[in-house]
C-alpha cells in the first residue's frame, strides 16, 4: 500500500461521508450511499491491508454520521463484516469481476449483507425503532438500488482516473 492509494481511499471515503450525510432517512434509516465508495475502493485496490483499513475507517465515519439510534457499534460491526464478505466474493469472481455488471452485482450483494448484519447488531445492540420487515423494505432495498446504480456510473469512471495516474500497477483492472 503506497500513499497514493491512500490518498485514493480517502478520497473515496471523504466522498461516502458527504453522500451518507445528506441521504434521507426513511422510517429511522438510511440507505448507506457510504457503501458504494467502500466496494469502489475495494474493486480499484484489492488488498487485504487496504480492505481492512477502508472498512475501519468506513465504519467509524459511518458510525459519526448515522441518525439511527444506538447505531454507531452495529455501523462498525457491519462495515469490518461486509467488508471481508465482499472482498472474498470479489476474488473468488475472479472471471467475472473485470465489468461494470458483477461490479454492480457484487454491490448489490454487499449492501444485502451490509443492511443485513447492521440491522441484526443494532437489533441486538440497541433494538430497532421499527419491525425489521419494516427497517429492511425502507433502508436496505433501495439502498441497494442505489448503490448498485452509483457503482454503474462511478466505476468506469474511477477506473479510468486510477489507469491515468497510474496509482498501481498491479491492481488495476482492465475493462
Amino acid at each position: 500500500m503506497n500513499t497514493k492509494s491512500l490518498c485514493f481511499l480517502a478520497l473515496l471515503a471523504g466522498i461516502g461521508v458527504v453522500l451518507h450525510t445528506v441521504m434521507p432517512s426513511f422510517f429511522g434509516i438510511k440507505p448507506d450511499m457510504m457503501l458504494a465508495m467502500m466496494f469502489l475502493g475495494i474493486i480499484l485496490i484489492p488488498e487485504f491491508k487496504s480492505v481492512m483499513l477502508l472498512s475501519i475507517v468506513t465504519g467509524v465515519l459511518s458510525a459519526l454520521t448515522t441518525n439511527f439510534p444506538g447505531g454507531q457499534i452495529p455501523n462498525i460491526i457491519d462495515k469490518l463484516i461486509t467488508a471481508i464478505a465482499f472482498y472474498s466474493l470479489f476474488l473468488a469472481l475472479n472471471k467475472f469481476r473485470n465489468s461494470v455488471i458483477s461490479a454492480a452485482v457484487l454491490t448489490a450483494v454487499g449492501t444485502l449483507v451490509s443492511g443485513s448484519v447492521f440491522l441484526i447488531a443494532a437489533y441486538f445492540i440497541a433494538g430497532l425503532p421499527s419491525s425489521f420487515t419494516t427497517l429492511f423494505a425502507a433502508g436496505v432495498l433501495p439502498a441497494m438500488a442505489i448503490n448498485a446504480l452509483t457503482i454503474v456510473i462511478l466505476y468506469p469512471i474511477a477506473n479510468s482516473i486510477f489507469k491515468r495516474t497510474k496509482l498501481s500497477q498491479a491492481t488495476v483492472i482492465q475493462k
